[in-house]
């Protein structure tokens, strides 16, 4: 998290590397099946916030994106998951 905070939020490449690797590490620990990706997303979704940027790593009607997700939390692939996020990690309007 610490180094998470130093990231300033033009560096969108680290910001979803670093955003990966908290993810994954917070599958890892959260020790409920039900909710958690649900409880998961919207963390992601604060620490984008927090620098400003927008993060939906839930788009309605997006099989891909849930597709991903999963395999990337189930599988614990940082590099579907940086990927993902640098895809959908956007500037605040």
């Amino acid at each position: 998290m610490a180094d998470y905070k130093k990231i300033r939020k033009n560096r969108r490449k680290d910001l979803a590397e670093k955003l990966a690797e908290i993810l994954d590490n917070v599958n890892y620990f959260h020790p409920f099946r039900e909710g958690n990706g649900r409880a998961q997303r919207e963390f992601l979704r604060l620490l984008a916030l927090e620098k400003g940027l927008i993060l939906n790593l839930n788009p309605p009607d997006n099989k891909s994106v849930f597709e991903r997700y999963m395999k990337g939390t189930i599988e614990s692939d940082l590099e579907i998951l940086k990927e993902l996020i640098f895809e959908l990690i956007t500037s605040k309007k």
